[in-house]
């Protein structure tokens, strides 16, 4: 794979009104659920045979490279209107296995970004998992596992679905724990799944609880397709998210754009943002500090109008890639999103 030196990145920002102007680094955090970025082997271990693209009978390579540059088009994006590179982090859903990652770290519009991944197989009945990229010359992994989901439905039959990883490392040289997340979806009815996304959160707080009792102050982000709204219950109730931060709360910025009618996905004309970024109490900038530290500087949806369909019954919703069994020529379902990470810069003096 070929890679790039990058130098550190640098933005001129006014956060207090008591600094008219700092230098800050700038790192962008990120998450894309790639809408079954599948290859077109059959993996007889799984079900990937009816992912959308096996059900495509004509030029099927030739549709998996350009589904793949299709995504990596938009990693390479996310972020530039702050920084020069794409997202140091970017967690990733609905990939298949490692092929997958590794065609799109080596296509042409991320080949040049010094990209490298982590990611296990989950027991997924399709095969679906999880992923996390991570820029090599400023993340340096030091621990990442993953954490088993174990859930049965209303007649006692197991269901089989993603793992939650866990990936902590450095961020230059700070502390920095990622968990990446694809929570069971609202197959059957919102209101009946909803207790398997609550199983879903109480895992996330388990995590996030083994963490601060190493380090009560630990720097968490958890991320990820969570199939609910960042008002539902496993969100505020279970996962205690919040778009403001009492005491031993996440916040969760997600809530704040979804009220303000923000979206990165919509099912039968409703909108929902289901694709969210959380971080600890600990990542956010309080009163006198003075960004010792990375912190939380400010969070979007990443939507450039190639990404939202221009014309037709689904005008306004996201351009996916697949749809009546054919190839659009589009992206993914859902829209990615992302938090931007500050650190002021110490300026040596003479």
């Amino acid at each position: 794979m070929l890679r790039k030196t990058l130098l550190p990145l640098f933005l001129s920002i006014g956060i207090f009104t008591s600094i008219s102007q700092n230098t800050y680094e700038i790192h962008t955090i990120s998450f894309y659920n790639l809408e079954n970025l599948f290859d077109i082997k059959d993996d007889t271990l799984t079900l990937d045979e009816i992912s959308p693209i096996m059900e495509i009978k004509h030029n099927r390579e030739a549709i998996y490279k350009q589904k793949v540059n299709n995504m990596a088009k938009v990693i390479s994006e996310i972020g530039r209107d702050k920084t020069t590179m794409a997202p140091t982090l970017i967690g990733l859903s609905e990939i298949e296995n490692h092929k997958v990652l590794e065609d799109l770290m080596n296509s042409t519009p991320l080949r040049n970004e010094p990209y490298n991944y982590i990611h296990y197989d989950s027991p997924d009945r399709r095969g679906i998992d999880v992923a996390l990229f991570y820029n090599t010359d400023y993340f340096s992994p030091i621990h990442h596992e993953v954490f088993e989901l174990k859930l049965w439905d209303e007649e006692g039959y197991r269901v089989y679905t993603r793992d939650q990883l866990l990936v902590s490392g450095y961020l230059q040289d700070e502390l920095i724990h990622v968990i990446v997340n694809h929570w069971p979806s609202r197959r059957g009815g919102t209101a009946r799944s909803s207790f398997k996304r609550e199983k879903a959160a109480f895992l996330n707080v388990q995590i996030i609880e083994q963490l601060r009792d190493e380090h009560p102050m630990a720097k968490i982000i958890t991320m990820g397709d969570l199939n609910d709204d960042p008002t539902n219950k496993s969100l505020k109730e279970v996962l205690l998210s919040s778009e403001k931060t009492p005491k031993n709360s996440l916040f969760n910025p997600m809530e704040e754009l979804f009220k303000k009618g923000e979206n990165t996905l919509v099912y039968r004309d409703q909108l929902n943002l289901f694709d969210q970024i959380i971080i600890s109490e600990s990542l956010l900038i309080k009163g006198d500090d003075r960004i010792e530290g990375f912190k939380f500087y400010k969070a979007g949806v990443f939507k450039p109008n190639y990404l939202i369909t221009s014309k037709g019954k689904f005008k306004g919703y996201p351009f996916r890639s697949f749809g009546n069994g054919k190839f659009t020529g589009g992206y993914s379902d859902h829209y990615p999103v992302y938090i931007y990470l500050i650190r002021k810069v110490k300026l040596l003096r003479n």
